[in-house]
Formats: structure tokens, sequence, C-alpha cells
């Protein structure tokens, strides 16, 4: 991502599970080049949300690191979607990733540096 879209935003995170507290990420770097949204461990872990998946992960150095996801509910500029979330160690970047975005339904305003709604999604219809 080139830094004239680089910006951040905070967000809220919940355990679908467990619906109800949420905790609030302050901080989180809006980051198209990552698949995931990546969040400290330590938040998801308070919350209750369960590690399902040990994924690998290429870093942009072409490095690969292993880490733990599981789902959660992810709440960004006044919407929210249910992902599948990377419980980041407290060296990895605090990040909501496309797959968040594209959930939320968002999409990046590199002007105003912010997210706005990314407009009707498309559907396939029968013909």
């Amino acid at each position: 991502m080139t830094d004239t879209g680089s910006f951040r935003i905070d967000v809220e995170i919940e355990n679908p599970v467990r619906p109800g507290a949420r905790h609030e990420v302050r901080n989180v770097l809006v980051d198209t080049g990552a698949e995931l949204s990546c969040l400290p461990a330590q938040v998801l872990d308070s919350l209750g949300i369960s590690r399902r998946k040990l994924l690998r992960f290429r870093q942009a150095d072409g490095s690969v690191l292993e880490r733990w996801t599981g789902p959660a509910f992810v709440y960004a500029a006044g919407t929210s979607t249910i992902d599948e979330v990377i419980f980041g160690e407290p060296s990895d970047l605090v990040l909501l990733g496309s797959r968040s975005l594209e959930g939320l339904n968002l999409r990046i305003d590199p002007v105003a540096k912010r997210l706005i709604d990314a407009g009707p999604m498309p559907l396939a219809v029968v013909a």
C-alpha cells in the first residue's frame, strides 16, 4: 500500500459466540495489502474468542510465520461484519485487512483518508 492511502482508525471487536462485550482497538492500520485483519491476541483472548486454525502467512520481506486465527465481529465506520481474524503477537502490526473491508462493504477514500460505503454489492441473478 502506498503512503498516500495509509491511515489508521479505531475498531471494535466482539465474540460472535458470546455477543455483548466489545473491546475497542485504537490506531488500527487500514491495509488493503493484507488479506486478514490482525488484532492483538490479548484482546481476542480477553473476549473468549476461540483459536480455530493455525495458518502460515508470508510477510512483505518474504519471511513466513504461523499465527492462530478465529472468528470475530468487527465494527468500523458505523457498520459490522463477522470475519476470521489473526491473533497478533506483540511484534505484529495491528491492521484491518481487505477481507474485513469487503465484509464491512467499505472502501478507502484516499483523499479524505477515511472509510466510506462501497455502494451496492454484486449479486448473481438467474437468467
